[in-house]
């Protein structure tokens, strides 16, 4: 710790003859007037020390040395209120009550206020030596650093605001490394380690309350995040054995009889158990409120090729490479595009308002000038044409975000985890085995009733033609059709190849180059340009193509875009 003792002061020698008096009484009072009291031979204090010397009954010399000795201590009292540059402002006032001092050693304001001017200069190194610690991370947790210099000032100055923060500091360095122990190292018992070492520097006071409150958010955010990376996994070809090791974390770091941990600990005995699945089978989850949800069918695994082949008419760069993808697990699809019906039994359950409810606008087909344009007014409620759509009919005018916000709800309605399909598992399905350039195979035009297409044999209301369509193929309907209106594909889904193209989960990359090979989405957080796939009742025959893809903004709504859900089995 600094030196905290005080100086000594001498004055400077002044030599005066007899007949100098005068003028340095004028000199002296002229100083003092000037606050020019002790340093300099020609200052107020040995000047009059000085004329004392000569004529010590001098009565001028005494009032004006005794008007200094006032005047040092009330200098000295100000420095010592500064709150700035605080250990120069304690010297300055140490070497002021030193001259006054040497004035008047039995002087007993000049005693108290020299201890006093002691006792501040050994708070402030103490102070400043909590201070250097804290900045080493030397809390004193345990005894001893920061903390102990902190309490030994207020001790002795209870008020002392200074050594207040520096406590404050301490708890708020002790807090950091309760949350870095939570966040970086998920080590939860060190961090309430941290948290009781951090109570016993201020009590259980606001700031630890709230930093209770961020580690347990945290927790939970971790919790959270296995829980899903788990479900998840049991919905890849990674399988049960990852999720295992998410539970095995999850345990580690959760409160005895965590809801989260019980759900995947559930759901992973589920999946390990459960067999009465097979390839093909339909079936529908129970909702909460009684109702029922999709009809899903079971996708059988297995393995093909994604995206157009080299040759392939019609294909473009972002449909290549051609790549091998491997389902190791199958998966449940729903049977047809969400409906109207199911999405407004989730918008009456939870109050939801979706993109195009909020912005007052989607965009819809106008039959009056052939084109797409926005109309205010229309939202999911809506048909391709603006009208009020069938509660049959595809659900339309809904993001990419209203479609996972449905996903989670129905999530939560059944305890099973429904989710947009990856890219890779909507081609598959689509494919349905079959490697051709259309869905339904290479022929150029679909075999009838094979889905709802831009056929030359469409005619909308006021007696419109497609320009490019299939030519001699026909469905009956200008617009979007109620679902599951056409033959089924092999594997038992409706509406893959027309209707309405489809949100997946994936992210748009240009190419599928470092593209995954498991089935699973490649999608990277926060991204804004998503995936569609699948023709629609609107695209050109070459949009139809099994390997089309087109890149979206996530808050597109449109008559052309709707979507389907997939669930692990």
């Amino acid at each position: 710790m600094e030196d905290t003792a005080l100086p000594r002061w001498q004055a400077p020698d002044v030599v005066l003859a007899p007949e100098q008096l005068a003028q340095a009484r004028k000199d002296a009072d002229k100083a003092l007037a000037e606050d020019r009291l002790f340093r300099e031979a020609g200052d107020a204090i040995p000047l009059y020390l000085a004329i004392l010397a000569q004529k010590p009954g001098d009565r001028a010399a005494q009032r004006g040395l005794d008007k200094a000795r006032q005047r040092l201590r009330a200098l000295a009292n100000a420095r010592m209120a500064q709150t700035e540059g605080q250990r120069l402002a304690l010297a300055e006032a140490a070497m002021l009550v030193s001259v006054a001092v040497a004035l008047a050693p039995e002087g007993k304001a000049e005693q108290a206020l020299q201890e006093r001017i002691a006792t501040a200069r050994r708070l402030l190194a103490l102070n400043r030596a909590g201070e250097q610690a804290l900045r080493q991370g030397q809390f004193g947790e345990d005894g001893g650093g920061a903390q102990a210099a902190f309490r030994e000032v207020l001790a002795a100055d209870p008020d002392n605001s200074r050594a207040r923060q520096g406590l404050a500091a301490v708890e708020s360095g002790l807090i950091r490394r309760a949350e870095r122990a939570a966040a970086l190292d998920s080590d939860f018992a060190a961090a309430q380690r941290w948290l009781g070492k951090a109570g016993t520097v201020r009590g259980e006071g606001p700031t630890l309350i709230d930093a209770r409150a961020r580690i347990e958010a945290i927790r939970t955010a971790q919790l959270d995040a296995l829980r899903n990376a788990g479900l998840r996994d049991l919905t890849s070809s990674k399988g049960l054995k990852d999720a295992r090791d998410k539970l095995a974390q999850a345990e580690r770091i959760a409160l005895p009889g965590d809801a989260t941990v019980e759900l995947l600990r559930a759901r992973i005995e589920l999946v390990t158990h459960y067999g009465s699945f097979r390839p093909r089978q339909v079936f529908s989850d129970a909702l909460q409120d009684g109702g029922r949800g999709p009809q899903m069918v079971v996708v059988p695994h297995g393995t093909f090729l994604m995206g157009a082949t080299q040759e392939e008419i019609g294909g473009r760069d972002a449909e290549r490479p051609q790549h091998e993808v491997r389902f190791e697990r199958g998966f449940a699809m729903s049977i047809t595009e969400v409906t109207v019906a199911d999405f407004r039994r989730f918008v009456e359950a939870t109050h939801a308002r979706p993109r195009a409810t909020r912005r007052g606008h989607s965009v819809v087909y106008d039959e009056r000038s052939g084109n797409f344009i926005r109309r205010s007014g229309v939202d999911w409620q809506s048909d391709y044409n603006g009208v009020r759509a069938a509660p049959n009919s595809p659900v339309m005018h809904v993001s990419v975000r209203d479609a996972e916000a449905y996903a989670a709800w129905l999530s939560e309605q059944t305890g099973r985890y429904y989710r947009l399909p990856s890219e890779s598992e909507f081609e598959y399905a689509l494919r349905a085995g079959n490697q051709g350039r259309y869905p339904w195979g290479k022929a150029a035009i679909p075999p009838p009733n094979t889905g709802n297409f831009t056929g030359s044999l469409d005619v909308s209301p006021s007696g419109r033609h497609w320009n490019n369509a299939f030519i001699g193929y026909g469905d009956g309907f200008w617009g979007t059709a109620p679902v599951g209106m056409y033959n089924a594909n092999a594997w038992g889904l409706h509406d893959m190849a027309g209707n309405l193209s489809e949100w997946v989960a994936d992210c748009w990359h240009a190419s599928y180059r470092r593209a995954p090979a498991d089935g699973a989405a490649w999608y990277n957080p926060g991204c804004r340009q998503r995936v569609i796939r699948g023709g629609n009742w609107a695209n050109a025959p070459e949009q139809t193509r099994a390997a089309w893809r087109q890149s979206q903004d996530s808050d597109v709504t449109s008559a052309r875009i709707g979507f389907r859900l997939v669930r692990g089995i």
